[in-house]
Formats: structure tokens, C-alpha cells, sequence
């Protein structure tokens, strides 16, 4: 069954109390500060509230979170409540909420917990790199809501840790990053211990047919909801400013460093393609004097929620991440986002620039194509409608720079000392996390299974492979690069690094050109012949 896309069922004076919400959650929202519900939420609380199976689809930044969280709190029992002394299931988990990167899981359990602060429900936050112990004991103690990652979710079901009997409701949460990143096996062994009775709901902002049949395989006659603003048609957000430009890579970041100096530019997000240049250009905007921090995949868990919380309390307002980032990072005043590196597609497009213009609030979203991305530009633009087929050609100096975004006349591309006033990253703690296979300065496959998505594999099998010495590695995949901020073209985004040993026989060193190898001839190409070293220049 399809519900109509349009909001209609928002009042402007609609509030969660009208939807019949346990009067603790309304309560708890309206401390936060949220009262009135938007369109994706008010259209799927009635449908939810009823026990109907959901697909929910919305614009990034519009509040899917909570149009799954309330109804799931909703139907909650937790300790000292009514009800809680005849429950059978005291302790294991009621409700279940997959999501497919670590930072989206963190940020799903911050708002679920907002909205339980003033009830007792214990939410329980399982993904990777973090010890096995505490999540243990978590589990242990008993909870009634688990979100965490699949990998993790398995490890902990099958040491007997996570039991899913229980669990009355599941929410799939951008289940089409599941999809790209392989983890639907996953998801499927973990609804197969779920009871088929289960309430289940999807949500994401986009919904590829393959999606939709993996939902419909799962659920029971869903209702598919599309929200969206009535004046707002297009596929991105409204409420946020797009401008392209043709940059020549030679000088993106003197172009970036001046964007950063726009008036009023409050927290802002910087998307590269691979974990190199994002380390690179956070390390040449703090050389120029900004409060920079980098997110990818080659740091460890720990390094990756430093730079997170240094973000959200302001001791860095640049934050340069890879696409790890583009899912899981809700902060209201993020005003520009800047694509360094082009996206690969659309859905990657709409999901970084929709980490700005969240909840209501307007934003800035630039994005640089290089010359030999223009084919992939053009496909997305298209997909998109924008509108913007053949970016201007745009340079550090060029006029049109400063009067798009508003910098002033005069600007350098080195922030002014009397305006560095951030504490910078280092102000924030490094949490020891305990965690598993650490390794703080590369990548690190947790799960051992294949599926890199950029750092992010969560499954905890065989996340010992990251204790193996870095001069074990295969020599090649160490040789210094370019001093470029581009990586080449042909490093996939978010690639781990090679980690097998080198072969037998090779001299593998520590900063050198690729190892010599001894090799056999055989002359006359006859199997007789005498075998001789060969020699190399």
C-alpha cells in the first residue's frame, strides 16, 4: 500500500503530542527543544503507531531518525514502567536498529536516548573497533533497544551474547548503503533470528529497486511513504545553496582555503574521495592556520570519534572526511559543505551535501570537477536535474569566486592570525577504546570478509589482522607518492592497503624503490640449462 507523497497531514500547528506519543517522550523532545514534528514524521507516525510495516523514504537532513525512533520507544517496555513486573523478556533487547557505518550508529543512539531521557530504557550501541568487553557487559546487564552495525551484531549473536528472540521491532536504516557495501547477507541472518511476528520499518533517502524488493521480501504488506515539503520538488534540499565549479587541482586548496573565509560560514564539512587526500588537505588547511580535523578510514576508532566530538563542540569547525562521513553526521549548524573531489554518483552527491541544511536550517553546498570529471559531473547533474551541466571555470583569483560565496575583497589563503581562535584537535581527548586489531596511522579490515567500504567493515572475524607489523607489508603499496593533493585516479575511494606479506625471496625495506627479486634463467630456453642469477641496474 503507497501513501501519498504529499504532506498534507502536517498542521502548522501539529505537534508529536497530537499523534497520542507516550507522554515521557513528548516531554523529553520538547526539553530538546523539538515540538513540531516534519512532514517524513508526521506522516509515518500514525502508520507506525498502528503496527504497519513502513518504507520510508525522505531528503537527507528532513528527520528520518526520529520518524522511526518515536514509534519504536512508543511500544518499549522498560524497567519500573507499567507492565515491566508480568513482561516475560526482561532484559533482552525489544527493539533492533541496523545501520551501516559506525558514526550513523552513534548518531542514532544519541537522538534515541534524547528522546528516552526521561524513562528508563537502557540503549545499547554495538559496532566495531571498540572492545568486546563493555558491549558485553552492556548486553549482560540487559537493554531494550540495540543499534549497532551488522558485523559487530553477528559476533555478539553468535557468542551467545545477543539474543534477538525477543525483539518486537526492527528499522533498517539506510539500507541502500547496506546494499552497496555488501552487508545484506548480514542483515538477512540477523532478521532470521527475529521473530517472524516482528514490526519492521526501512528508511532512506534513496530507494533503488533493489531496496524495495529486499523490503517487500521481509515485510508484510508495507506501506511506502515519500515525504517531502510541498514547495520543495527537486531531488536536493531547498534550503541549500549549489554551486560548481570547474577547478584545476593544482589549486583547489588555495580556492578551498578562501571559500573557508566566507561570511558567516559556521561548521563546515569538506568531502574527498580517497583517505589520502583527506589527510593531505586537513594537513594544508591547519598549516595555513585553520582548525582543521580529518575522518576516514585509516584512522583508528578512537582518532575517529576525537575529530567527531572536536566537530560538534567546536574546537575544529573543518572537518575533512571521506564518504565514511556522508551518512551518520547530524549537526544542525553545519552551513557549507565542499566537495573536493567530485562524487561518484548522485546518491553519493545528495548524501554529502545533505550533512548541511539539516532540520529547517539553509546551507552552502560547492562542489570542485576537475576537467576529466566533467563525463562523470554531467550524469550526475542530469540525474539530479541542477541544471549545471558545464561548470564555470573558476580559479583561486577569479571574481565570480568571491561574489557566489560571499568572501571578502582581499582574502589570502592563509587565515589571518588575529582569527584563529579555535582550540584545534588536539584540545579534544583521545579516548583509549580498547580496540580490537588497533591501529591508529592505517587502515583496518575488521572484518576480514572482503568488504573495505572505506574503513568502515564492521564484522569483529578476524580484526586481529591489523596487528601485523606495517614493515611486513608489501613494499610497493608503501612507495611514496606524489606531493599532490589529488591522488591518482586510479586508488579507488577508501581502498585499504595492501596487507599481505611480500613474497618469498623478496628484500622488502623500509623507504626504498620496489625490493629487487632473484630471479632463475634458464638459457637456450631448454629445461637443462645452467640456472644464473640475473643481474639489474
Amino acid at each position: 500500500m503507497d501513501a501519498p507523497t504529499a504532506a498534507s497531514v502536517q498542521a502548522a500547528d501539529v505537534t508529536f503530542a497530537d499523534f497520542d506519543v507516550r507522554p515521557e517522550i513528548v516531554a523529553a523532545l520538547a526539553d530538546a527543544g523539538i515540538t513540531t514534528p516534519f512532514p517524513i514524521q508526521a506522516m509515518t507516525l500514525p502508520v507506525a503507531l498502528a503496527g504497519h510495516d513502513i518504507i520510508g523514504q525522505a531528503k537527507t537532513g528532513t528527520g528520518k531518525t526520529l520518524g522511526f525512533g518515536v514509534p519504536l520507544l512508543h511500544r518499549v517496555i522498560a524497567p519500573a514502567e507499567d507492565g515491566w513486573d508480568t513482561f516475560p523478556n526482561q532484559g533482552k533487547p525489544q527493539a533492533l536498529v541496523i545501520v551501516p557505518t559506525r558514526e550513523l550508529a552513534v548518531q542514532v543512539a544519541g537522538d534515541l536516548q534524547t528522546a528516552s531521557k526521561r524513562r528508563s530504557v537502557r540503549v545499547a550501541l554495538l559496532y566495531g573497533g571498540r572492545a568486546y568487553e563493555p558491549q558485553i557487559e552492556m548486553l549482560n546487564r540487559g537493554v531494550e533497544v540495540v543499534v549497532g552495525t551488522p558485523g559487530r551484531m553477528i559476533d555478539l549473536m553468535n557468542q551467545g551474547h545477543l539474543d534477538l528472540t525477543a525483539v518486537r521491532c526492527v528499522v533498517l536504516d539506510e539500507a541502500d548503503e547496506m546494499l552497496d557495501l555488501g552487508f545484506l547477507p548480514d542483515v538477512e541472518k540477523l532478521l532470521a533470528r527475529t521473530p517472524a511476528s516482528r514490526h519492521t520499518m526501512l528508511f532512506s533517502a534513496t530507494m533503488p529497486g533493489a531496496v524495495v524488493a529486499m523490503a517487500r521480501r521481509y515485510m508484510t504488506q508495507p506501506t511506502h511513504i515519500r515525504a517531502n515539503q510541498p514547495d520543495d520538488e527537486g531531488a536536493t534540499v531547498k534550503n541549500i545553496k549549489q554551486v560548481i565549479y570547474r577547478a584545476h587541482a593544482l589549486d583547489k586548496v588555495e580556492m578551498l582555503a578562501r571559500i573557508l573565509q566566507a561570511k558567516d560560514r559556521g561548521l563546515t564539512i569538506v568531502f574527498a574521495r580517497t583517505k589520502r587526500t583527506a589527510a593531505k588537505v586537513a594537513d594544508e588547511l591547519v598549516d595555513r592556520g585553520f582548525a582543521a580535523g580529518a575522518l576516514h578510514g585509516d584512522l583508528g576508532q578512537g582518532a575517529r570519534e576525537q575529530a567527531l566530538r572536536a566537530f560538534r563542540n567546536g574546537k575544529v569547525d573543518v572537518l575533512v572526511a571521506t564518504d565514511v562521513a556522508a551518512r551518520g553526521i547530524d549537526v544542525d549548524d553545519v552551513t557549507h559543505v565542499v566537495n573536493y573531489q567530485c562524487p561518484e554518483d548522485e546518491k553519493t552527491y545528495l548524501h554529502r551535501t545533505g550533512r548541511t541544511g539539516r532540520a529547517g536550517h539553509k546551507g552552502t553546498a560547492v562542489t570542485f570537477v576537475d576537467w576529466d570529471d566533467v563525463p562523470r559531473w554531467s550524469l550526475i547533474d542530469k540525474a539530479l536535474g541542477l541544471g549545471i551541466p558545464d561548470p564555470a571555470e573558476t580559479y583561486s583569483s577569479s571574481e565570480n569566486l568571491y561574489t557566489d560565496l560571499d568572501i571578502p575583497a582581499g582574502t589570502t589563503g592563509r587565515l589571518p592570525r588575529s582569527q584563529r581562535t579555535r582550540a584545534g584537535l588536539e584540545a579534544e581527548v583521545l579516548e583509549d577504546l580498547g580496540e580490537t586489531g588497533k591501529r591508529h596511522t592505517s587502515g583496518r579490515s575488521e572484518g576480514g570478509r572482503g568488504r573495505s567500504e572505506g574503513g568502515r567493515s564492521e564484522g569483529g572475524r578476524g580484526e586481529r589482522s591489523g596487528d601485523r607489523p606495517a614493515r611486513q607489508r608489501n613494499r610497493r603499496s608503501e612507495a611514496p607518492r606524489s606531493d599532490s593533493a589529488e591522488a591518482p585516479r586510479s586508488e579507488s575511494a577508501e581502498a585499504p592497503r595492501s596487507e599481505s606479506p611480500a613474497p618469498a625471496g623478496d628484500a622488502v625495506t623500509e623507504g626504498g624503490d620496489a625490493p629487487r627479486r632473484r630471479r632463475r634463467r634458464r638459457r637456450g630456453g631448454s629445461g637443462s640449462g645452467t640456472a644464473a642469477p640475473s643481474t639489474e641496474s
